[in-house]
């Protein structure tokens, strides 16, 4: 089964501008820089995922996959990838699970990335294919081999971001995006809601600590279209201090407003890195205990 959400991938063409650009706006530093096959790699690393940046560098067939996609769709998230079961004993066969529930992939294989001192990390993947999952891009991690999580990313000023709260996708067919997220996948549906004052049918399915949030117009729309990735909400602890922080740095920021959920606040970045929407809003607040 999926247990969270092990990296959110965004397709870069130039890895130094995006990674300053993303320490100034998440305020905390890469925990590795590095790669091989053709790409280089950035990982911020949080508690309940890791946003890796990547860009073509070299020869390589990734290279030359990351560019083909660049190519076609600019840059931005490229790729969703789910962490599985609890040893890396589980991957294989979840793999085969999701494959019999009609969603091909790939056998999962190790991936490497050389940092630029020497080191090297592996990771075990499978990846599905986008003609299953509504034409994105979704990744299957097993845990660690050691059984040792990725050491988080250093903060890298005052007032960090937190962690991610949720991923955003649209769909122009709700019906196909809960089949594949739920029933295939097996994440777990919280919420599934229409909107009018809004327009939009929104879906919140679980993974780990983290939420995929698949949105729909409430207009008739073409159903064949292929799903798009929308944009990334992180969680603040004091969102009037991130803003400041985020403006500070050369950002360009909305005033901070009240959420759409009680007790909560946001601000939008209109410029984030890669051209990601991005928002950041603070937490729930605790409920008290009676």
């Amino acid at each position: 089964m999926i247990t969270g959400l092990d990296h959110v991938a965004l397709a870069v063409r130039d890895l130094d501008a995006a990674v300053d650009g993303y320490r100034r706006l998440l305020g905390v530093e890469p925990n590795w820089i590095g790669g091989d096959g053709g790409a280089r790699h950035a990982w911020f690393q949080f508690p309940n995922m890791a946003l890796d940046v990547i860009s073509p560098h070299g020869e390589g067939a990734f290279g030359d996959k990351m560019r083909a996609h660049l190519d076609a769709h600019g840059e931005g998230i490229w790729a969703v990838a789910f962490t599985v079961g609890e040893t890396v004993e589980d991957l294989e066969p979840f793999a085969r699970l999701v494959n019999r529930r009609g969603v091909k992939g790939t056998a999962p294989a190790l991936t490497r990335s050389t940092h630029d001192d020497g080191r090297k990390r592996y990771w075990l993947g499978s990846n599905l294919d986008p003609a299953d999952t509504g034409g994105l891009q979704i990744l299957l991690i097993a845990q660690p081999r050691d059984g040792v999580a990725w050491p988080l990313s250093e903060a890298a000023g005052p007032a960090p971001v937190e962690k991610l709260d949720h991923v955003v996708v649209g769909t122009s067919h709700p019906d196909r995006t809960v089949a594949i997220y739920g029933a295939k996948l097996g994440l777990d549906l919280r919420l599934d809601r229409e909107n009018p004052q809004w327009g939009a049918r929104q879906m919140f399915f679980k993974a780990g600590e983290a939420v995929i949030e698949a949105a729909a117009s409430l207009k008739p729309a073409d159903a064949d279209k292929p799903d798009r990735f929308g944009g990334l909400a992180w969680r603040v602890t004091d969102p009037q201090a991130a803003q400041a922080r985020m403006a500070e740095a050369g950002f360009n920021v909305s005033e901070v407003r009240v959420g759409r959920k009680p007790g909560t606040h946001v601000f939008t970045v209109r410029d984030a890195p890669a051209g990601v929407p991005t928002l950041m809003l603070s937490a729930e607040p605790q409920m008290e205990r009676v």
